[in-house]
Formats: C-alpha cells, sequence, structure tokens
C-alpha cells in the first residue's frame, strides 16, 4: 500500500507524535510511554509514519530511535497554506464583527 503525507497526519495520535518527535529524537519506548494506548498501536502508528517518509528509525544498540523528517510534511503544509488567505479574511471578517458588537453592547449600557 503506499502511503502519503496525508495518511500521516489524518490521525490525531500520529499528530501528537510528529509533534513530540519535532522537539527531540526519542525511543520507540519514550514515544509509547507518552500516550495511553497499546505498545503494539504505537508501533503501527511509527510503522505509518515511517512508510510516509515523516520519520526516520535507526537501531543504536538494543534501542530504535526515531527521528523526524520534517522536509517531507512540506506537501502538507502547501497544500494547507494556499487556503491561509482565505480563513485569514473569514478571521478579519469576525473580527470585525466581534468589534461592531461590543460597541453597539456598550452603547445599549
Amino acid at each position: 500500500m503506499r502511503r502519503d503525507v496525508f495518511q500521516a497526519i489524518s490521525d490525531p495520535v500520529r499528530r501528537d507524535i510528529i509533534g513530540l518527535l519535532a522537539e527531540q529524537t526519542l525511543s520507540v519506548n519514550l514515544v509509547a510511554e507518552k500516550f495511553d494506548v497499546s505498545r503494539p498501536a504505537i508501533s503501527k502508528h511509527l510503522k505509518i509514519l515511517e512508510e510516509c517518509g515523516i520519520i526516520v528509525i535507526h537501531k543504536q544498540g538494543r534501542e530504535r530511535f526515531c527521528q523526524i523528517q520534517p522536509k517531507n510534511l512540506i506537501p502538507a503544509f502547501l497544500w494547507i497554506d494556499q487556503y491561509r488567505n482565505l480563513w485569514e479574511e473569514k478571521l478579519d471578517s469576525f473580527e470585525d464583527y466581534l468589534i461592531k458588537l461590543q460597541s453597539k453592547n456598550k452603547k445599549d449600557e
């Protein structure tokens, strides 16, 4: 099965794992300790992240360490970024609405 970055980030646990590994390289055991799911479930999430190229897992002695490959998140960033202007406009419009509402409420007091 061919996996891509969008499949990797579609799951909240995988997004949390990406967040952890963005801060530092961690062993598989340390990653698993951070979650209230089974070790096999974390291993499956790590395998998907590895297949998508988001992380690499390398052995060091008996331990396996997970390291993020942030450049492989670029396709997702670029896809999301194309909608930034749309959301900024919506948020600006919402902010304007809230300001008008506040000033109306102050007048009514």
